[in-house]
């Protein structure tokens, strides 16, 4: 199995795309194998990408009985975020000669786990988060609706990894806790996409190795933010980790060397893309750009 650090160190809102995502740059440059740059337009195809995948949510989480619970679904799943998860899943499908439409009801399915991710976190049990994407997190509105399944290993891990007791924590639990959570949804939709696009084994496999480092990559940047951003900045409570004492880069490593570690991942990533179609490759490429330089 792929470990990225191995050998290194151990609706009822429906908020339009342009208001909910906010690229470092309306035009990123990417480089071409070869070593020349050219521009590619990421914030215009992310703003194509998340209306297209917004109206497929909509469509497939309709209004009905019983009303609240799809009341307190459509209210997390269409109140925005950047869509990460199927951006990346319809990006692979294209990338080894698929289409939108093939990739569309799978990347519609990782965003709705996404989701029920998102809300666990926020559950007073878990992070006891009130604040999610600018809004009162879903239990805020609608009370703990939670089902009998249990959560992921790697938020298991990831709540023990507070309070005082760090004596079984280090770099090899932190990449355990993120491998189990966001590095493993963009390794699903990356896989996902590949695969109904035709991929070949070794074409699926360089895109499980990109979306590994792309996912500990966005989670290490989490991290930096939630200790340099403001609430109001990140549309969720900052500094939260610092004061449930949990196991995060800049608290191991320091800001600075988590910085180094982001850059190294993103660079790792963007490897993995060497040898594809460079214009079909080039979404890939810019969205490991857009992860190291988000703000938020």
């Amino acid at each position: 199995m792929f470990h990225p650090l191995k050998g290194k160190i151990k609706s009822f809102l429906f908020p339009s795309a342009e208001s909910r995502f906010i690229c470092y740059s309306p035009v990123s440059y990417r480089t071409n194998f070869d070593g020349d740059r050219t521009k590619f337009d990421l914030k215009a195809y992310m703003l194509q990408k998340i209306n297209v995948v917004n109206k497929a949510l909509d469509a497939a989480v309709p209004l009905r009985n019983p009303t609240k619970i799809h009341e307190a679904m459509r209210y997390s799943l269409l109140s925005g975020g950047k869509r990460i998860c199927p951006i990346v899943c319809i990006a692979s499908c294209e990338l080894v000669g698929g289409n939108e439409s093939i990739a569309m009801p799978s990347a519609c399915a990782l965003e709705m786990v996404h989701a029920t991710c998102l809300m666990h976190d926020d559950l007073p049990c878990m992070d006891n988060d009130d604040l999610r994407r600018g809004m009162p997190s879903n239990h805020k509105v609608f009370g703990e609706l939670i089902g009998p399944e249990g959560v992921v290993a790697g938020q298991v891990a990831d709540l023990k990894s507070g309070g005082q007791d760090q004596s079984d924590t280090g770099m090899e639990k932190l990449e355990y806790i993120h491998l189990h959570k966001t590095a493993a949804a963009l390794e699903a939709s990356a896989i996902a996409g590949a695969i109904l696009g035709g991929a070949s084994d070794e074409e699926i496999e360089r895109l499980r190795k990109y979306s590994r480092c792309a996912g500990l990559l966005f989670q290490v940047m989490d991290d930096i933010l939630d200790v340099t951003k403001s609430s109001e900045e990140l549309g969720k409570t900052a500094g939260k980790d610092l004061l449930a004492n949990k196991l995060t880069y800049p608290k191991l490593i320091g800001i600075e060397k988590s910085r180094e570690f982001a850059e190294k991942l993103k660079r790792e990533a963007q490897e993995q893309l060497i040898g594809f179609d460079p214009e079909k490759a080039a979404p890939l490429i810019a969205m490991a750009n857009y992860i190291s330089h988000r703000q938020k």
